[in-house]
């Protein structure tokens, strides 16, 4: 949990002020108590009160269990029969769905599972009112398409190093950018870069030294 300190001029408006910016009522907050304050003499010499308040983190089994309902409802109304189950890995939930029309659910280039995973995550982290990590797969989809992915990535690179010339790939979101930069990040003679406005960016692989000319190796006549 993350304790946030609040003030007020008593116990009780620094417990509002917590309130007010959690959004949520004094039973739902982890709260102690620094510093009840005094009101002083003649009112000099008073010390606020000082509190510290933090949401208390959700259980992981009720996480994940939350994270799969909502997966299933966002399925339900898609009108697509699927089983969802669900695991967590450090601080991100894994939600795995198995379907008969796995294709329908991946989209183009794996847009409509992107979108899916976005919305999935945006109503977690508005139930729970944290942040929250959430990756969506279909039939290991995303395991497939990530190797593909590098291995393209590889093969641009060694057609980059061979002919000293930049080479530029189609616009992706920045989940595949950077499975394409992890890829060729340890290659010393290459270098990548994201070029473009928006989500989807176009990746641009060039050599990490210009390739000196015959005149240029050469040197001074």
């Amino acid at each position: 949990m993350e304790f946030l300190e609040f003030e007020g001029k008593t116990t009780e408006e620094a417990i509002e002020s917590a309130c007010a910016h959690f959004q949520v009522p004094s039973e739902e907050l982890e709260i102690e108590i620094v510093s009840v304050g005094s009101p002083g003499i003649f009112g000099l010499g008073g010390r606020k009160a000082r509190i510290r308040a933090a949401l208390p983190k959700e259980p992981e089994d009720d996480l994940l269990s939350l994270a799969r309902e909502i997966l299933e409802q966002v399925l339900a109304k898609m009108q697509e029969p699927a089983t969802v189950t669900a695991n967590q890995e450090e601080d991100r939930i894994n939600l795995l769905i198995a379907t008969e029309d796995a294709g329908l659910l991946i989209g183009k280039q794996g847009q409509t599972l992107d979108a899916l995973q976005y919305l999935v995550t945006k109503m977690l982290a508005k139930q729970t009112r944290g942040k929250v990590r959430v990756a969506i797969d279909v039939e290991a989809y995303r395991a497939r398409h990530n190797e593909a992915l590098a291995l393209l990535a590889q093969k641009y690179g060694e057609k980059v190093r061979r002919s000293g010339k930049s080479v530029t790939l189609n616009p992706m979101n920045p989940y595949d950018r950077r499975i394409v930069h992890m890829a060729l990040q340890g290659d010393k003679d290459l270098k990548t870069i994201s070029r473009g406005e928006g989500l989807y960016k176009k990746v641009v692989i060039s050599p990490a030294k210009k390739k000196e000319s015959r005149g240029d190796a050469a040197g001074p006549a």
